[in-house]
């Protein structure tokens, strides 16, 4: 008798994940520590006014209650130096990790599923990534890459099975791929036109360089990442300075930028490198030999866009592609990016403020793909 058995699918009731008081509130208070670039304070008052709104807490659970919680489970400490000499709460390292990760889980988690581990090329050869496919076995090739399933499967059909052996012709060797290393400079414009129209454009910039930064260090441990910020001048900064970056009251020195980028990446002994920039206004600013600055506002200077030209050709030159996220779609700036990125012959993405992460991550995964060369 032959028992007849039906698939399907059974339904049941979903239950959320239960998520407690604590978890709840510092979900919140990692956006709110963000946006107010690390000020503890600022952002406390925040929480309590949403609190107040929205009914976030409640008789059991107090923000007494999480601000105890965040004491003791080290994401907070006291500061005792302060300016007015009263002492204070400051965020710990053990915060700035978790924002990284609040970051990186809002803007990776969102992108399409590609490779996770380290970065494939698509040079292939005795390299570390398998790619599936076979091919039959060379003299030199190393013994770990022999497929023995596949291996002992031809020897069956080439010797049969009553008189199994195994030969070298029989032997199968699957490919792979090499792994290679990137290094990124990451640019961020932090002039005063990127809170200009009380639009806050800083703040995903930020996220961006903290989730790329944890991205890295978490997934893609050979590979660098430098970040700069420029204004007046450039200068690099630390991923401990991230969650505290401000805007000051600049203008645009995209040459300053590009100078520091490429200084940075010649020595890297990677033999992938790039660039990427965000920045939402047009380069306003050069500083001068004698150590002045040579300022104008006024559309599209042609002294300082031949500079950026120039910069972007010495980085095309040394093979080093430089990605622009300009969050701005004015058509003036919009020319002047075509033309700079036809100069580098690197890529340009116009975005607002949304997806600009999920576009970076995307472009990350596309260029770390590069082929090594000489193999």
């Amino acid at each position: 008798m032959i028992n007849e058995f039906k698939k399907g699918l059974r339904f049941e009731k979903y239950e959320a994940k239960e998520i407690s008081p604590f978890e709840k509130l510092f979900d919140i208070f990692k956006e709110l520590i963000t946006y107010t670039s690390g000020d503890f304070d600022e952002a406390f008052d925040w929480l309590k006014q949403l609190d107040i709104e929205y009914k976030l807490t409640t008789p059991e659970y107090t923000l007494d209650d999480f601000l105890e919680d965040l004491k003791k489970k080290g994401y907070l400490k006291e500061e005792i130096d302060t300016p007015d000499g009263k002492g204070g709460l400051k965020i710990t390292a053990k915060t700035e990790q978790a924002i990284r990760q609040n970051a990186l889980d809002q803007i990776f988690g969102k992108l399409r599923k590609s490779s996770l581990g380290n970065h494939k090329t698509k040079a292939i050869g005795q390299g570390d990534e398998h790619t599936g496919e076979f091919r039959n076995y060379h003299f030199g090739d190393s013994l770990d890459r022999i497929s023995m399933t596949e291996s002992i499967k031809n020897a069956q059909v080439n010797n049969g099975i009553g008189n199994f052996s195994l030969t070298e012709n029989d032997l199968v060797v699957e490919e792979t791929n090499f792994k290679a290393q990137m290094s990124t400079v990451l640019m961020i414009d932090i002039s005063h036109s990127m809170i200009l129209y009380g639009e806050d454009r800083i703040t995903p910039a930020k996220k961006v360089a903290m989730a790329l930064t944890e991205l890295i260090k978490t997934r893609y441990p050979k590979d660098t990442l430098d970040i700069l910020v420029f204004g007046n001048d450039a200068w690099p900064i630390s991923v401990k300075e991230l969650p505290y970056l401000k805007v000051g009251p600049y203008h645009t020195n995209t040459v300053a930028g590009l100078q520091l980028a490429m200084d940075i990446l010649r020595r890297k002994r990677n033999t992938n490198k790039q660039i990427f920039m965000i920045t939402d206004g047009k380069p306003s600013c050069l500083r001068l030999p004698d150590g002045t600055y040579y300022k104008n506002s006024n559309g599209l200077d042609r002294h300082i866009v031949e500079k950026c030209y120039n910069m972007a050709s010495q980085a095309r030159k040394l093979h080093v592609p430089i990605t622009t996220f300009m969050i701005a779609q004015d058509p003036y700036l919009m020319q002047f990016i075509e033309q700079f990125t036809r100069a580098n012959q690197g890529k340009a993405f116009y975005t607002g403020l949304k997806g600009l992460g999920e576009m970076i991550f995307e472009d990350y995964e596309q260029n770390r793909k590069k082929r090594i060369r000489g193999i």
